[in-house]
């Protein structure tokens, strides 16, 4: 566990251009802790394996950076500091090689074993854009996926905001710090982010959007998920880097297919002829990622009737666990779950009133969501 001290000097050095993860951890090695580092000398700096540019920006920037009044900032925004050495700290980012050293967050971050897919597309979406993108993601935030997205303008914002009018979670990766909300348009959105999920970033709080974040802030979205879908993207779509960044990282690529005419399409369209996974609907990706049966357990736990008890409770829960999305016809479900048929009869329609099951045709019934 690092101390409050060592702590603030994670936080200066996260400050200094040039200081990532790799030379931190030459630092650490060489002086034995980062409050020894932060104080050094250039000779030693330079012992300690660091380049001149690094040291330079180093020595010019320290004298200006007040460690306490860093870390008042960061209590006084209710920023969570996590260093990659911290239990808390994402397991599916720290895989990748590039991972930051130091991560700010607003909110609450999913737990390890929650499925996160990031989302990714064009600042100008179109029409269709807009509305694949909305029932996609309601859908996914419906079967407990978080969606991960930036915050930007056109299908970022239009992801977070399904997600969240869904009632699930989604998480936002800054390109700035955690005070500095871009575009400002959306710092309502961020603040209903925060208290519905997360926004993270590794930045130290004031630092500016700058063009050459983004690329930077990308590669954290596809590490803190197990895919990304690119919705829309023009031939030079910053989403693309993302994808890219992806299969960098052992991701999964998904792309939703579009016109041959739209300029937006022309990136996703470019991206499943070179072998990303072409998106129809949410369970194209579920499948792909093998989390169909994962969500399934879910519905059934989640909707499983706790509140009842003796019969009617046991009834309801024999019939739910006979229930997927795939429809079972009443016969095979009296069969599977033991049940006489007027007892699956009757609950069956218990269970659609509560809007649990649904009949889909000839007595064919499927394990419906809650919206």
């Amino acid at each position: 566990m690092v101390s409050a001290d060592e702590m603030k000097y994670w936080v200066a050095f996260s400050g200094i251009a040039g200081i990532g993860r790799v030379r931190i951890s030459q630092l650490k090695e060489y002086f034995g802790s980062l409050q020894d580092a932060w104080n050094a000398p250039e000779g030693k700096l330079k012992q300690a394996g660091l380049d001149s540019r690094s040291i330079d920006a180093l020595v010019s920037l320290r004298p200006r950076i007040s460690v306490d009044a860093e870390m008042e900032k960061l209590e006084r925004y209710r920023v969570k500091v996590l260093i990659y050495e911290d239990p808390l700290y994402p397991v599916r980012l720290k895989q990748i090689y590039d991972y930051p050293p130091v991560l700010y967050v607003r909110g609450s971050l999913p737990a390890e074993d929650e499925p996160c897919l990031a989302i990714v597309g064009t600042r100008r979406p179109t029409i269709y854009g807009r509305q694949v993108t909305e029932e996609i993601v309601a859908d996914l935030a419906r079967s407990k996926i978080t969606i991960v997205s930036g915050l930007a303008r056109g299908i970022d914002s239009v992801a977070h905001r399904a997600a969240l009018d869904a009632g699930g979670k989604t998480v936002a990766v800054f390109g700035s710090g955690l005070d500095v909300v871009y575009p400002g348009e959306n710092a309502k959105l961020a603040q209903v982010i925060m208290e519905q999920g997360a926004l993270v970033s590794e930045y130290s709080l004031g630092v500016k959007p700058k063009a050459e974040n983004f690329p930077l802030r990308n590669r954290i979205m596809s590490g803190l998920s197990l895919g990304v879908l690119v919705v829309e993207a023009g031939e030079r779509s910053g989403a693309l880097i993302t994808a890219h960044q992806a299969v960098e990282q052992n991701r999964e690529v998904f792309a939703i297919p579009g016109s041959i005419l739209s300029p937006a399409s022309q990136g996703t369209n470019c991206l499943i002829q070179e072998g990303a996974k072409l998106v129809r609907n949410y369970t194209d990706i579920l499948q792909e990622l093998n989390l169909t049966i994962v969500v399934q357990q879910a519905e059934i736990k989640e909707f499983s009737p706790a509140e009842h008890s003796g019969a009617e409770c046991s009834a309801e829960s024999a019939i739910l666990k006979q229930l997927t999305s795939e429809p079972s016809h009443i016969d095979e479900i009296c069969r599977r779950s033991g049940l006489t048929m007027p007892e699956v009869s009757s609950t069956l329609a218990m269970l659609e009133l509560k809007g649990l099951a649904r009949q889909v045709g000839n007595m064919n019934y499927v394990l419906a969501r809650r919206n």
